[in-house]
């Protein structure tokens, strides 16, 4: 058996998400089919992560086995494009692998970017790119709530009722907020997140930089572990993958 690994490029507003699902799209089962349909047998592609629906990917990792070496790898990626790219994904490279990396479990760290614009009028070059928020954030109240959820900690708050996983810890390596004109963009990177957790925090940190929450009540939100007091988890549109280190 020959892996390969696939980055992805995909805008997800009109998927059910990354995994395959009995009903609606999805962007595994649709790369799959075209991968399947053009390497004449059944492909089964394995993500480094579980993007929600209408999450976007900027550069998602995946890979698949495959029983005959791809000897051209720029004729599949243009083949895979022309099925692919008008259902707005976009395989960006094929990269052969050895059969110890694994796209899931191999990962060191993944990147998310969460998109916000602060403004009144509503995006409409960037729509369903990002959150639009009219009401003024203040920047330096979200980098001040920001440095509270960096580094290991219990993120049983920012978890969804239907997170599968076994422990609520994580580690977050680092939150970096940056502001350019009335563009607000964070990142988070860790080895892993939970179930709608990037969403979830962007929601606490959104009520905070609007002034509704002051410092110690982000930070007794955070400690208490309640999901029943987590804010209005931030809608999904505005989320990237940006990126899946190895």
């Amino acid at each position: 058996m020959y892996r390969y690994q696939l980055l992805i490029e995909y805008e997800g507003s009109k998927f059910n998400g990354w995994q395959t699902q009995k009903k609606g799209k999805t962007i595994q089962k649709s790369v799959e089919m075209v991968l399947s349909k053009l390497l004449k047998s059944k492909i089964k592609l394995i993500g480094a992560g579980r993007t929600d629906a209408g999450v976007h990917a900027i550069e998602q990792s995946a890979h698949f086995d495959t029983k005959k070496i791809i000897l051209n790898k720029n004729k599949l990626l243009n083949s895979l494009n022309y099925f692919l790219n008008k259902k707005l994904i976009s395989i960006i490279s094929i990269i052969k692998k050895n059969s110890q990396f694994h796209s899931r479990y191999s990962a060191k760290f993944r990147i998310y970017k969460y998109v916000i614009f602060n403004r009144e009028s509503n995006p409409s070059i960037y729509k369903n790119r990002g959150w639009h928020i009219k009401k003024n954030i203040d920047i330096e109240m979200l980098k001040s709530g920001a440095k509270f959820l960096e580094g290991k900690k219990d993120f049983s708050t920012f978890r969804a009722s239907t997170c599968s996983s076994i422990s609520p810890i994580r580690t977050i390596n680092y939150v970096k907020i940056k502001k350019q004109k009335d563009i607000i963009e964070i990142r988070f990177k860790s080895q892993s997140f939970l179930q709608q957790q990037v969403r979830s925090m962007v929601g606490c940190l959104k009520v905070l930089g609007e002034k509704k929450w002051d410092i110690k009540k982000f930070k007794n939100v955070l400690k208490s572990k309640k999901r029943s007091l987590c804010a209005t988890p931030a809608p999904p549109y505005g989320l990237f993958l940006e990126k899946v280190i190895y």
